[in-house]
């Protein structure tokens, strides 16, 4: 071969491998968005609306949204008509490192007047509509091959067997409330085009190996033919991406501010490295080291103000402890058309997560922290800094 061809090879080779690297250590914040089924995997199908073509016409359209920004990377786990493994779905996420992972789907009910959103969260439940809306997605699993064996004996008819296996459910639990709380929001904005139905939580295999916040939206019921309809739509189809896209977009800017994000302790694909084995026997390690929590989590000493988010609501109450469930010191403020009910004033980040139990256990499931500097509503990684 030529020494100048060579040479040309060489330097696009090592141009290449510079262009990997720069992205491998990207500050940007990254999104995997998971479009629900595919293949021969149809989801719920219901005179010709077909829940695995709506869930990628709309992961697609969220994506198209979400690139346009900058500071933000993409990831799908899949972007045609082929079908994913759920737990692989979750690695896609993983290997990626993203900073969040939304996986999208459509409802369904024999009820045909059923309708309505919800985003739910990780986590075990006794509501009974929760579970079998967690039984339906999960019994994805049975299309898989080795099915058994990959998923530790999970039976999908009884979500209730996941209780035994090893959940970081808590771990990532309020920055994906806070997440899902958006989503909500976001939905709220559509008004009578779509009931918002609220966040919730149950054990869908799909969140259960992702080690990042992490949600699954129903974006209303394919059964329902109004909705159905309106999913099915290229018009209902761009409203609900730029509202989930709009979601994901607040969620950064709370949580990482304007410009790229910083990841603190362990990456989700150091984590995915270090559990290769069985879920019931290996020990999932916290995604910080004590010595990280003790620089993030500290007493704050800059003059930040925590609070605690209630709810939204396109309603204006009344600040009476009776509209809050017996709650005192509730204080409001209007964004983005909608009224966000907000309790307690505290400098301590720790107090205040403590007092976001309390809050939890009043009811406020969905309720997460803010926080404020000098009356200016600031992102939370700026404020525990």
């Amino acid at each position: 071969m030529h020494i100048s061809k060579k040479i040309k090879i060489v330097f696009t080779f090592l141009i290449v491998m510079s262009m990997v690297d720069t992205y491998g250590q990207s500050n940007n914040f990254k999104v995997t968005l998971d479009a629900g089924h595919g293949a021969h995997d149809f989801g719920a199908v219901y005179s010709g609306r077909i829940e695995k073509n709506i869930a990628l016409a709309i992961a697609l359209k969220v994506g198209k949204i979400l690139e346009s920004y900058p500071k933000i990377d993409v990831i799908y786990t899949r972007k045609t008509d082929v079908f994913i493994d759920l737990v692989e779905r979750a690695n896609i996420a993983n290997r990626a490192d993203s900073h969040v992972f939304v996986s999208i789907h459509c409802n369904a009910n024999k009820n045909l007047a059923a309708d309505g959103t919800e985003t739910y969260v990780m986590g075990m439940t006794k509501v009974a509509s929760n579970l079998e809306a967690a039984k339906k997605e999960n019994a994805v699993i049975t299309l898989e091959k080795d099915y058994k064996q990959k998923y530790e004996g999970f039976d999908p008819n009884s979500p209730e067997t996941m209780i035994g296996m090893t959940l970081m459910q808590e771990e990532y639990l309020e920055n994906s409330i806070s997440l899902a709380s958006k989503v909500e929001d976001a939905f709220a904005l559509l008004g009578k085009k779509l009931r918002h139905g609220g966040v919730k939580q149950a054990p869908y295999m799909v969140l259960h190996k992702a080690y990042m916040p992490r949600v699954l939206i129903e974006t209303g019921f394919v059964s329902n033919t109004v909705e159905g309809e309106l999913l099915n739509s290229e018009q209902g189809q761009n409203d609900i991406a730029k509202a989930i896209a709009d979601a994901i977009i607040s969620y950064k800017n709370e949580y990482f501010g304007d410009g790229g994000a910083e990841t603190f302790g362990e990456k989700p694909s150091q984590i995915l490295k270090e559990n290769p084995v069985k879920d019931s026997e290996t020990p999932i390690k916290s995604s910080q080291t004590p010595e990280t929590n003790k620089t993030i989590i500290k007493k704050d000493t800059l003059g930040s103000i925590y609070k605690i988010q209630l709810s939204a609501s396109k309603k204006k109450l009344a600040l009476k402890p009776q509209n809050f469930k017996g709650l005192k010191n509730v204080s409001v403020i209007y964004e983005d058309k909608i009224y966000k009910y907000l309790y307690g004033e505290i400098a301590d980040y720790e107090e205040a997560k403590n007092q976001l139990k309390d809050v939890k256990s009043k009811g406020y499931d969905s309720a997460f922290l803010i926080a404020f500097r000098n009356g200016k509503k600031i992102s939370i990684q700026e404020a525990i800094k």
